[in-house]
């Protein structure tokens, strides 16, 4: 009899038995640490964040600066928009790695998925304010917003998976809590597809959606925070 089996244990038994062993085995091998996890993650943010700064000029010596400034309206306007789109998928990004006990490989692909459409804003922002007042204004748009879009789709996608992969999930988190997290991500890609449609027919108009995206990320912590004192 071998080691391993039980007296009243059949072939079958120790059969599945042997299988759920196994795969406990290759999932613990597949466990990777939490903390590059958030690490690499939160270095590709502050530097996308920081290059999209490095896109503002300084006005040159010999000119009134209020006037020249003012002139930058469109890369200030980019780098509004930008900046808050970013911070708002690190902060999405946070709260969910919170309940996160480890990741896995797949779990960290989709991760690296996400920063290649994050890691290119900077370029599709200035992309974008550059022909603001050009002729190829739709296209620029456009394509700023499928960048929003992708980078949007990859985070849901991020979530969706750890939310359904609960060998991820630290103990006691809700059902809920996790699928609460990924219904909010839905509006947010609702209004970057809506978005998007309208570039094609007033790009300017479209400019004006995220700038309203913009303002209301900027204005829902201070909502929370007056209703926390209430």
């Amino acid at each position: 009899m071998e080691p391993d089996r039980r007296p009243d244990e059949t072939v079958a038994d120790q059969s599945v038995r042997r299988s759920v062993r196994d795969r406990r085995t290759s999932r613990a091998a597949d466990v990777l640490p939490l903390d590059r996890f958030n690490a690499f993650t939160d270095g590709v943010f502050a530097i996308a964040i920081t290059l999209l700064v490095l896109e503002l000029s300084v006005p040159a010596i010999g000119g009134r600066l209020l006037p020249a400034l003012a002139e930058q309206w469109q890369e200030f306007l980019g780098y509004l928009i930008s900046f808050v789109f970013i911070g708002g998928i690190w902060v999405s990004h946070a709260g969910m790695t919170k309940l996160m006990r480890h990741a896995d490989t797949l779990a960290y692909g989709i991760d690296l998925l996400m920063l290649l459409f994050v890691g290119v804003l900077p370029f599709s922002t200035n992309l974008m304010v550059t022909h603001l007042s050009g002729p190829d204004v739709e296209a620029a748009v456009v394509i700023y917003g499928v960048n929003v879009l992708l980078a949007s789709l990859a985070l849901s996608l991020l979530m969706f998976y750890i939310a359904s992969e609960r060998s991820l999930v630290v103990d006691g988190v809700a059902d809920e809590t996790l699928d609460a997290k990924v219904r909010q991500r839905w509006i947010l890609i609702a209004l970057n597809v809506a978005a998007i449609v309208l570039a094609i027919v007033s790009p300017l108009a479209a400019v004006g959606v995220y700038l309203f995206m913009t303002l209301l990320a900027l204005a829902l912590p201070l909502i929370h925070l007056r209703r926390r004192r209430h």
